[in-house]
């Protein structure tokens, strides 16, 4: 190709879940001048959001650091690397020196799960620290799922998928993929999917207190009151008992635990006593619970609607339970298992995809998943999944005592904006004694950090979706390149991570991250000689390295093919000549398609029985605490969260192309309750909660329930010291002002998001 012409790069969307392929045209300067779906990519088939196509744009933000940022006089400035560093080593080795290292708290952000440095590099920063206190993006969104599947299968991350492709009868609660494109649930055009359940005659069906777009597109779309979704849920379960259509089908039969106990504890939640709670009628409960049961396959999901609720891990494990019910688990067209090329916890010991198997002599059995290896200082929140609940930080860092974080460390995300309690965790952050962030933009939250460390654009990094392809509704592989170089002087994404992680360890600012990948590697390799089941068992592992090492590839690509190699489709450097590498994935552009979900649960199970704990302890207890909220008061207004398909949380904001339009800020209500506040559209209300209060325009629309209003989450650009100019501009409010951090689910340590009680009241302009 002549070096005048314009090359096309391949690579999948990092921007959400739905990782779909792209065909990006370069030019010679290193300019991005078309961004369209790729067509012949094995997932996506050309699919596209509007987000993807924006890349070029958050390439070229003006916003976007380019260089490390100081916090100097109460202003960030701009400074060398070789600065920055030494700033971050001498901040850290203070609070060290002087508090210990428990005064150090971490925290990870939703984009470490779409990036694939992020992915491999975050952990050994967060253990670098030698802190307890972990916080994550995680009890804002998906911890739920994590512990209802680890009590349930005995790992967090056995979650099933719906089996879009082949399911002739979708129900979904408190989700909106026509938005969200999908969320643990890994599905390119979910919306497509969608309608080719009902182009081939099966019927979708969708629980959501707002007529969403998703729910617009349905057979049936029932309006639900927030945060009763397991009400409903358990109500169904009750007839599918009560009417003699439960069954968990041949192939569980002998491998499920606590069928029956199920049904002693369910006995509270009759269709009739449910309805007025839930606002869904009693006939209608029952029809869903037959159809359910009738239809020839059928899959349940439950999402972020139904997960950030007071009751988020038993409504969580009340959809597993419906998928087991109705026969539906671990079968084509229910909920399955994806099997991941890089391998993840549930595929660790099987040497090939071919071990995977429904024999019951080949069960698994495990340690069981638990809770509370330790508890937070001030409120005493139990840990989960070794970090605590992001809604206690705050009160961490605020309250004296030992132990009290003086220092934080971000590692992207926006948690001001995203997390409970929003004004007080901005105090909290203000008072911190040293803060360092790695992150693209100065936001609500690194507006705090003493250092900014900027990553690369994500056209400047590899890719390859490690975490995602574990909840993937079809088994594929892509990998890609990084479409454009690095910036002079820029360090890739990875050589940040890891030297932050050196200096964490050492506090010493010489630290080569080079040196701190080789050991990372090493000890990888090292642990799958050691693993039987593992293709490299009794293999040297210095042989490993070298030969890892032949190709001259450093950083995460290096790790990617190790975990590609003994992964459960992988070559095993040699073992299998046909098998997985990164090679094979850098041979095919546009990925790898491995082949539709296939039954596995028998090899996913880590359960210390090695069968599905249907009714462990745990959840049948909280059974009894939702049972009391039947007969609750449900008289006053309930806050639902919702997001729009042009953003991505709070940092795709600044990208003038997504939040033009219709793209705004609004307050949703039901005609009749903004008729009773005396509010039109367009009007202000003042929405207030017990920890805060927002004024926000008001949107009148039938489109969502009586009783329930709604904000979106992501918004609220209108504090100083930020620099993202374009978000300044359509400012809106931050939701979060409005979540009470008092307010959690106690399984999962998960923040109350939505169903929050709000009272709305009409002011003058």
């Amino acid at each position: 190709m002549s070096s005048h012409a314009n090359r096309v790069v391949y690579r999948t969307c990092p921007l959400c879940e739905a990782t779909c392929g792209l065909e990006i045209t370069v030019n010679p300067a290193n300019e991005v001048v078309r961004i369209r779906g790729d067509q012949n990519d094995v997932f996506s088939k050309g699919f596209i959001c509007p987000k993807g196509s924006s890349l070029k744009q958050l390439h070229e933000d003006p916003d976007r650091l380019r260089m490390p940022m100081v916090k100097r006089d109460g202003k960030h400035v701009e400074v060398s690397w070789d600065e920055a560093w030494q700033v971050v080593r001498n901040g850290i080795a203070r609070v060290i020196n002087t508090h210990g290292r428990d005064a150090l708290a971490t925290y990870t952000g939703n984009p470490n799960a779409h990036n694939l440095s992020s992915m491999l590099y975050t952990g050994n920063v967060i253990r670098a620290a030698g802190t307890r206190n972990r916080f994550s993006a995680a009890t804002v969104d998906q911890m739920p799922m994590h512990v209802a599947a680890g009590y349930m299968f005995g790992l967090p991350v056995n979650i099933p998928v719906p089996d879009l492709d082949h399911t002739d009868y979708l129900l979904i609660v408190g989700a909106n993929p026509y938005a969200s494109n999908g969320s643990l649930c890994t599905a390119p055009d979910f919306p497509g999917r969608i309608e080719a359940i009902r182009a081939r005659g099966g019927k979708v069906v969708v629980v959501d207190p707002r007529r969403t777009r998703t729910a617009q597109e349905a057979d049936e779309w029932l309006a639900i009151r927030p945060g009763t979704d397991g009400l409903l849920l358990a109500a169904i379960a009750h007839v599918l008992y009560e009417e003699n259509l439960a069954t968990v089908g041949d192939h569980l039969q002998e491998h499920v635990n606590g069928f029956d106990e199920l049904h002693i504890a369910l006995e509270p939640f009759s269709p009739d006593a449910v309805t007025e709670a839930t606002g869904i009628s009693a006939s209608t409960i029952r029809t869903l619970a037959r159809e359910l049961a009738g239809a020839p396959t059928a899959a349940v999901y439950g999402r972020i609607g139904a997960n950030v609720v007071e009751f988020g891990t038993t409504q969580a494990w009340l959809v597993f339970v419906l998928n087991t019910l109705t026969g539906n688990l671990d079968r084509r067209g229910g909920g399955m298992f994806a099997l991941p090329a890089a391998g993840g916890a549930n595929t660790r010991g099987s040497s090939r995809a071919a071990v995977v198997t429904n024999d019951p002599a080949k069960v698994r059995k495990g340690k069981g998943f638990s809770i509370g290896r330790g508890e937070t200082r001030v409120r005493k929140l139990p840990e989960v999944m070794g970090e605590y609940p992001v809604a206690a930080m705050a009160e961490e860092i605020l309250t004296p005592g030992d132990g009290q974080v003086k220092a934080l460390i971000t590692l992207a995300g926006n948690p001001v904006v995203s997390t409970p309690n929003a004004h007080q965790l901005d105090s909290a952050l203000a008072s911190l004694e040293f803060m360092v962030s790695v992150d693209m933009y100065l936001n609500e939250t690194t507006r705090h950090a003493d250092v900014i460390l900027p990553p690369p654009s994500q056209l400047q990094r590899d890719h390859f979706d490690v975490l995602l392809m574990q909840f993937a509704v079809r088994n594929v592989a892509n990998y890609s390149t990084a479409p454009l170089p690095l910036d002079e002087g820029q360090p890739d994404e990875w050589e940040v991570l890891a030297k932050l992680a050196g200096i964490l360890q050492s506090l010493d600012v010489e630290v080569d991250p080079q040196h701190v990948d080789d050991g990372i590697l090493m000890s990888l390799i090292t642990k799958a000689t050691e693993m039987q089941g593992s293709p490299l068992f009794g293999r040297d592992p210095s042989a490993i390295f070298a030969e890892v090492n032949s190709t001259g590839v450093r950083g995460p690509a290096r790790r990617l093919d190790v975990m590609l190699q003994t992964g459960p489709y992988g070559a095993g450097f040699g073992t299998d000549p046909d098998g997985l590498s990164l090679q094979t994935l850098l041979d095919n552009p546009h990925g790898v398609d491995l082949g539709p979900l296939q039954p596995r649960l028998f090899d996913i199970l880590r359960t210390e029985s090695g069968k599905v704990e249907m009714a462990h302890p745990i959840l049948v207890n909280d059974l009894r605490r939702l049972a009391r909220t039947i007969d609750a008061p449900r008289d006053q207004l309930l806050l639902v969260g919702r997001r729009h398909l042009k953003t991505n949380n709070s940092w795709m904001h600044n990208i003038r192309v997504l939040t033009k339009g219709n793209v705004s800020c609004t307050l949703q209500m039901n005609p009749i309750d903004a008729a009773r506040a005396g509010l039109q559209t367009g009007a202000l209300a003042k929405v207030t909660s017990r920890v805060g209060e927002v004024v926000v325009p008001v949107e009148v629309t039938d489109d969502i329930r009586q009783g329930a209003v709604s904000l979106p989450h992501g918004w609220g650009h209108n504090v100083e010291g930020t620099q993202m100019r374009v978000a300044a501009e359509k400012a809106g409010v931050n939701s979060n002002v409005l979540s009470d951090h008092e307010s959690i689910d106690p399984l999962s340590g998960t923040s109350v998001l939505n169903a929050i009680p709000v009272r709305v009241s009409a002011i003058s302009a």
